[in-house]
């Protein structure tokens, strides 16, 4: 993960913080109004299981193996009647599909002994379950039922330092810190455009400046503008 410049980690007073990023997400909102996860899937638990499959692995990596298993089981009753072996064969080419695996039978299970097969709407119960954690369960309560969580991958990581919007050393300080600075308005999407702006344009090693919405807005050292 980048880490932010030592003279980013202090941030700026909070009021001009949140203009900056007013001014930030306004311009990300106007080139891309309805941003959306990458992620397919039909429902809530399909969409929990993808983002745990998720970890480590690219989107598209994932929606090509989940096709045929959320058309096999689109409910955590189906996926334990489906069983780890043939859980495991759908999803062999997604990295540490194995454990993933287990993970998805064993989060399955949990959801019909303690929630009668539904996702719970809650933070603690989600982060209860089998390989779920923070940015998951972040994922799952913006997305499937529309609250402003913020979920920081190593996308919105890079970006909110680069940018030097929330700077932090952790994703856990770099989520507090947006949560601090993003305007309401911004605040239901933020986590999309910020990844998908990480995906697209603020690459990791070749951030393709020149189209970026943002760039007189940025000031990070390795700025491309070739």
């Amino acid at each position: 993960m980048v880490k932010p410049p030592a003279a980013a980690r202090g941030g700026a007073p909070k009021r001009l913080a949140v203009e900056r990023a007013q001014a930030i997400f306004a311009r990300l909102a106007a080139h891309n109004p309805q941003p959306k996860g990458e992620l397919a899937y039909v429902n809530p638990y399909t969409l929990l299981v993808a983002v745990v499959l998720s970890a480590q692995a690219t989107d598209a990596g994932v929606n090509k193996a989940t096709r045929a298993l959320f058309a096999a089981a689109d409910t955590p009753q189906k996926m334990l009647a489906l069983g780890e072996d043939r859980v495991r064969d759908h999803i062999k080419t997604i990295g540490l599909f194995r454990a993933k695996a287990r993970n998805v039978i064993a989060l399955s299970r949990k959801l019909v002994d303690e929630h009668g097969g539904a996702v719970p709407r809650d933070r603690a119960a989600l982060e209860a379950l089998p390989g779920v954690g923070r940015k998951t369960a972040n994922v799952v309560l913006n997305i499937a039922f529309g609250e402003e969580t913020i979920a920081v991958d190593t996308h919105v990581f890079r970006v909110a330092n680069r940018l030097r919007l929330a700077p932090g050393e952790t994703p856990a300080q770099v989520e507090a810190g947006l949560e601090k600075i993003v305007p309401k308005p911004f605040r239901l999407h933020a986590h999309h455009w910020l990844i998908l702006h990480g995906r697209y344009v603020c690459k990791a090693r070749r951030p393709l400046c020149g189209t970026c919405v943002v760039a007189d807005l940025c000031t990070a050292p390795d700025k491309n503008l070739s």
